[in-house]
């Protein structure tokens, strides 16, 4: 399953991410977002394209 990675030096924390994620994958955890429900997602690339930083990218994972 794919699965967000969010490099944090490049986040601005501005939360576009978390609210497109159709599947509440990402939050806002301090000054960065997370992935907290990595095994929810679906690989929509919603955060990847919407992503003012271009700060999100996917790898896949058995």
């Amino acid at each position: 399953m794919p699965r967000p990675i969010i490099v944090q030096e490049e986040c601005s924390a501005c939360g576009i991410c978390v609210d497109v994620c159709p599947e509440d994958v990402l939050e806002l955890v301090g000054d960065v977002a997370e992935p907290v429900k990595d095994d929810e997602c679906t690989a929509c690339a919603a955060c990847l394209e919407e992503c003012p930083m271009g700060a999100i990218s996917e790898i896949e994972e058995d």
